[in-house]
């Protein structure tokens, strides 16, 4: 619910459950009030569900985790787990292997989560850097289908019957500032490059970095999950989009404007990104017509009714709703972050091309909108970007 929505509509204040905590209550339009919401999950399965499927030894990690992704691109849709290949889920069963009294070296996890989930994660670390305790020891047995031989650590059967890694491991809790340790938005994220695997708590699919493992825990459904996304793709919709808006600021003229399209959704802060972009686009190097627009709500079929005089949009609410729906709307529709690319104001994340024919897929599509410090989060405190 945008909060000019809620003016026009006589509300006397707002209570807000969601994360846009981040945007300070002075600068609301209504009065409002955060509700930080907590929610308590199954710590224990959590920990053993990582211990049953996740080695504490790297090079055992990722033999029996990841190699398979050398050969395969992409797991067939459909296709069933398999031992040694893929997770555990169902746990393995009592038959094991000799093994070596120690990794070698730590296998590292990064830890992060949505904000109701934040306080379970420094539980988790806690249990994680520590050696499991809850169990029966059996030091000379593995997971059943545990065949690397590079295979170490102590192995155990935890209360519940399941047989565990029960050695320590290396686990950090990222954090993107002004953002909790290890918190997560769909626009914000920390960079993480020096882990072995990614853990995210929660029932989304967030930021999957291209260069870590990413694994899923559901704490409704209990199941972990690999998560993969066609990173090469996203970035190439997304480079189609600024191209074309690209090509649309060299042909504009008051026929055909460019709309800049403020859409404030549930972003109290959206208003001001608008005031920043088409101060952007009024003082760019090529005149730039703009519209300004407030809308309440974005669907493909409420900016189709502009056409065809408006030859691309920019939406201030989510950065998410290009990136992921972007590809449904017929005329571009750009974040602040890619407007200020097509603009020539930001550095882009494909440059060049390649045998004249490709332009080549290089660099990092940052995810920081409420980053301290990035341009997108200095609007949200009054300023001007770039």
């Amino acid at each position: 619910m945008d909060t000019v929505v809620l003016v026009s509509s006589c509300a006397a204040h707002f209570k807000c459950y969601s994360s846009f905590h981040l945007v300070p209550i002075d600068q609301t339009t209504i009065k409002t009030l955060y509700i930080f919401v907590e929610i308590g999950i199954d710590s224990s399965h959590l920990v053993e569900a990582i211990r049953l499927n996740f080695p504490n030894d790297r090079q055992a990690f990722r033999g029996q985790l990841l190699e398979y992704e050398d050969g395969d691109a992409r797991t067939p849709a459909g296709q069933k787990i398999g031992e040694t290949r893929h997770l555990q889920i169902e746990g393995p069963s009592s038959e094991g292997e000799v093994e070596p009294s120690a990794p070698t070296e730590l296998t590292m996890i990064a830890l992060v989560s949505t904000i109701q989930f934040v306080a379970a994660l420094q539980r988790l670390k806690e249990d994680l850097t520590s050696p499991y305790s809850d169990a029966e020891i059996l030091p000379d047995v593995l997971l059943d289908g545990a065949q690397s031989e590079a295979s170490a650590g102590d192995v155990s059967e935890s209360s519940s019957g399941h047989r565990l890694w029960t050695g320590s491991y290396e686990a950090t809790i990222p954090r993107s500032k002004p953002l909790s340790p290890g918190e997560i938005l769909g626009c914000t994220a920390p960079i993480i490059s020096d882990a072995d695997a990614l853990i995210y708590l929660g029932d989304g699919r967030f930021h999957l970095n291209p260069s870590v493992p990413a694994f899923r825990y559901d704490p409704y459904s209990k199941n972990i999950t690999r998560e993969l996304y066609n990173h090469e793709e996203m970035r190439t919709v997304r480079d189609d989009a600024v191209q074309k808006a690209r090509k649309s600021i060299a042909t504009s003229s008051t026929s055909d404007p460019r709309g800049a399209v403020a859409v404030t959704d549930d972003n109290p802060g959206s208003f001001k990104q608008m005031q920043a972009i088409t101060h952007q686009l009024s003082t760019s190097k090529t005149t730039i017509p703009y519209i300004p627009i407030l809308l309440s709500e974005l669907s493909p079929a409420k900016l189709a009714l502009f056409n065809p005089h408006i030859s691309t949009f920019i939406q201030t609410s989510c950065p998410r709703l290009s990136i992921d729906w972007g590809y449904a709307f017929d005329k571009p529709l750009l974040s602040p972050y890619e407007t200020a690319v097509a603009v020539g104001r930001a550095k882009e994340w494909m440059t060049g091309e390649k045998d004249g024919r490709e332009r080549i897929r290089c660099g990092r599509y940052p995810m920081d909108f409420y980053e301290a410090g990035s341009p997108w989060a200095v609007v949200g405190m009054g300023s001007a970007y770039l």
